[in-house]
């Protein structure tokens, strides 16, 4: 039975705690988007440019983390992430132990995971964008800086913005795999006050109302954005 006094502010409910959990579910999310773009870029960069070896790396990178289980990925930056990031610093001259706390390997994992999907949104962008645009900008005498910034980028921007907002949503509730990792966000949250009050069903759909207006609220800030991006352009 749902008990909305377990759910008040202060010392009688846990009201502040899955405050601060929604906080962090959207701080990692946050977080995972930026440097899941980051790698997207560098991603779709590789499979584009006439290089065979850097598509096949990025071809092997986003076929390999889309076709094992997310959760899968998130244990295995978890307990091999320090031992890469040791035997890198010892190339480097540095033996001492180094540990990754529980916010850096989440916001890695989720990253990761996020950026497979995000390069493929970005990829179908830029080959929406008509090759006859950039042959007019370079009979323009505009450089490769300014066709970058002025033609391709507002455009695959406005093409990815329906992808993106997807990418997000996965993003942000794959974050309930990333409490495996001991990083306190709102499924994490939900098990510890099940744990201690016995009433699993309370804090589960506490949890389900939380991630339901994240996503919702994210929805129609990207709706808005997308309006926004397809100003003085014909559908």
């Amino acid at each position: 039975m749902f008990k909305f006094d377990k759910l008040v502010f202060g010392d009688a409910g846990w009201g502040d705690e899955f405050l601060i959990a929604t906080l962090m579910t959207l701080l990692v999310s946050i977080l995972s988007m930026g440097l899941g773009l980051f790698l997207a870029i560098i991603t779709v960069w590789a499979k584009i440019i006439q290089n065979r070896i850097t598509r096949f790396i990025a071809n092997f990178y986003t076929t390999v983390i889309r076709g094992v289980p997310e959760l899968l990925v998130i244990y295995l930056i978890f307990f091999g992430g320090n031992a890469v990031v040791m035997s890198i610093a010892k190339v480097f001259g540095y033996n001492k132990y180094i540990e990754l706390n529980a916010l850096t390997i989440a916001t890695i994992a989720i990253a990761v995971i996020s950026a497979t999907y995000s390069s493929e949104v970005l990829r179908a962008s830029y080959l929406a964008i008509s090759k006859g645009q950039i042959e007019a900008a370079r009979a323009l005498g505009m450089n490769k800086f300014s066709i970058f910034f002025k033609v391709i980028s507002p455009q695959v921007i406005r093409h990815a913005l329906p992808g993106i907002g997807n990418v997000w949503q996965i993003t942000l509730k794959d974050t309930s795999l990333i409490s495996v990792t001991g990083l306190v966000e709102i499924m994490r949250q939900s098990r510890i006050s099940s744990n201690v009050e016995h009433s699993p069903l309370t804090f589960l759909i506490t949890a389900a109302i939380l991630y339901l207006c994240l996503t919702t609220i994210s929805g129609r800030v990207f709706k808005t954005l997308e309006v926004n991006y397809s100003k003085g352009f014909s559908t």
